[in-house]
């Protein structure tokens, strides 16, 4: 068990280095609001990034298939 706690003590030490940053949070309001114009450009971005994969694999799901019979 001696031979145990230099292993222990020699993994431990680099996770006691790691600390995590502070988030750096403000109660204030923004120094330039966002118009709606941007933020409908925004979601927009946002949604057709996750939709439009996914729709090309749905599309192309009888390929999938048929590709992995053979």
């Amino acid at each position: 068990m001696l031979r145990l706690a230099p292993a222990v003590r020699l993994l431990q030490a680099p996770l006691r280095g790691w600390v995590a940053p502070r988030a750096h949070i403000s109660a204030k309001p923004a120094r330039t609001p966002t118009s709606p114009a941007e933020q409908a450009i925004g979601l927009s971005v946002m949604f057709l990034s996750f939709l439009i994969p996914a729709g090309w694999v749905l599309y192309h799901l009888e390929n999938y298939k048929r590709s992995s019979a053979e």
